[in-house]
């Protein structure tokens, strides 16, 4: 494929993802009004989409593979990195406000979670993208076998998802989400 569609493709993708990254842009424009996990978490977001618009602009400038996935590796490392630093400040919240809320006697408001969700989404958007690679370069009669890792990874992630949304369904709504060894009957 040209340089010039995956550019093309990669700047649409990034235009559209400004329903992520202008929500970041306003959390960072409050500053101390939001949490430390909320704003390093618009750090992640912004990260990751400059990385994709930076990818862009380098498929568009360069003829080489190397710069542009050069590029996104860095990007991913730095968002992954920030996203982690962000669910650690989270987590830090959250057991905060558990302490708050235990020293006032109560067992505090319901925990939702949306991060499941979105990681079903995600994943389930990265096994289509497999499924469709694989399908079209088998279609064209090229070998499949780079794309093995991409597949198990994604199913990896799927299993992951879909776990944490059934703890995250079975915490919501008050059943105790079973162990590793127990089994039901």
């Amino acid at each position: 494929m040209a340089h010039s569609v995956l550019a093309l493709g990669a700047a649409v993708v990034t235009a559209a993802g400004s329903v992520w990254y202008l929500p970041a842009l306003a959390d960072l424009r409050a500053g101390a009004d939001r949490p430390a996990s909320r704003r390093t978490g618009a750090v992640a977001c912004l990260s990751g989409w400059s990385t994709a618009a930076a990818v862009a602009v380098l498929l568009l400038l360069t003829d080489s593979w190397w710069p542009p996935c050069a590029a996104a590796l860095a990007g991913a490392t730095a968002t992954t990195g920030l996203w982690t630093r962000a669910a650690v400040h989270r987590r830090r919240g959250a057991r905060e406000a558990a302490r708050i809320w235990a020293q006032l006697g109560w067992s505090g408001p319901p925990e939702r979670s949306r991060t499941a969700f979105v990681a079903v989404v995600l994943t389930g958007g990265l096994v289509a993208a497999t499924a469709t690679a694989a399908g079209v370069l088998w279609a064209h009669g090229q070998d499949t076998a780079p794309l093995w890792p991409a597949a198990a990874t994604s199913l990896t992630l799927a299993a992951l998802a879909l776990t944490a949304t059934r703890r995250a369904h079975h915490r919501e709504h008050g059943a105790p989400a079973r162990t590793a060894g127990e089994r039901t009957t």
